[in-house]
């Protein structure tokens, strides 16, 4: 593991009833389960202390630790509906943790539904966190030029108008400016950021951008089968 003047928990949400694909985090993707591939990715860092799983459910919490995650906490199910947002489901296991005593400087959130991150991503993450003294790092794909806000249109009244003021000179799409979009791979940030800030974000959340190719957030069985034909190509 890399020496860093912080510690960093890899914290892996998996709730059950999962709605869009049922079982997700316990069924097999091309051989090994979503937690399995989080698992390792964290593993192969070598930037994470301590790798845990919040979940609310018994079978996801032993597919976990199976997959070598800890299972220290459940998640009650009153954070596990839903519509939960994430921002509490870190509180409550901050308070776990720090209940356990230990409590971390940096927080890297791995959901298991981007079974395509790479150990390079979660390092680098980390890195850019610790070099730009950020108050978070999130991983972007840039979006494709056709869908730019420079480009793109909405309709007002009956009629086409650009979504941006700007816009109204972009007639090709190569013009347009590059835009991203926050892809769910990776989000670092430090614990004094949902302290200060009351969110993961900050004044100062830096963008690492990864390959549209390497990036890939399961919520529909069409999802789950990309994901399958991927894998197999790697």
């Amino acid at each position: 593991m890399s020496p860093k003047p912080f510690t960093v928990l890899g914290l892996v949400p998996a709730r059950g009833g999962s709605k869009g694909v049922p079982g997700k985090n316990v069924r097999p993707l091309a051989g090994h389960t979503l937690l399995e591939y989080t698992a390792r990715a964290a593993r192969d860092s070598g930037v994470i202390d301590r790798l845990m799983l919040s979940t609310d459910a018994p079978d996801i919490a032993d597919a976990g630790r199976r997959a070598g995650l800890e299972v220290p906490f459940m998640r009650p199910a009153a954070l596990a509906a839903d519509d939960t947002p994430m921002l509490p489901v870190i509180q409550h296991a901050l308070a776990e943790t720090a209940n356990h005593g230990w409590s971390p400087d940096v927080i890297v959130l791995l959901q298991p539904t981007s079974p395509l991150r790479r150990p390079d991503h979660i390092r680098d993450a980390v890195t850019m966190l610790g070099e730009t003294n950020a108050d978070s790092v999130v991983t972007v794909v840039e979006v494709p030029r056709h869908l730019s806000p420079d480009y793109v249109m909405r309709i007002e009244e009956g009629r086409l108008r650009p979504f941006l003021p700007d816009g109204a000179g972009v007639t090709r799409r190569q013009d347009a400016r590059p835009a991203y979009s926050r892809d769910g791979t990776v989000y670092a940030f430090r614990r004094s950021t949902i302290e200060r800030f009351g969110g993961i974000y900050g004044d100062d959340c830096r963008p690492l951008l990864i390959d549209a190719t390497e990036s890939l957030s399961i919520d529909t069985e069409d999802d789950w089968n990309e994901a399958t034909r991927r894998l197999a190509a790697r």
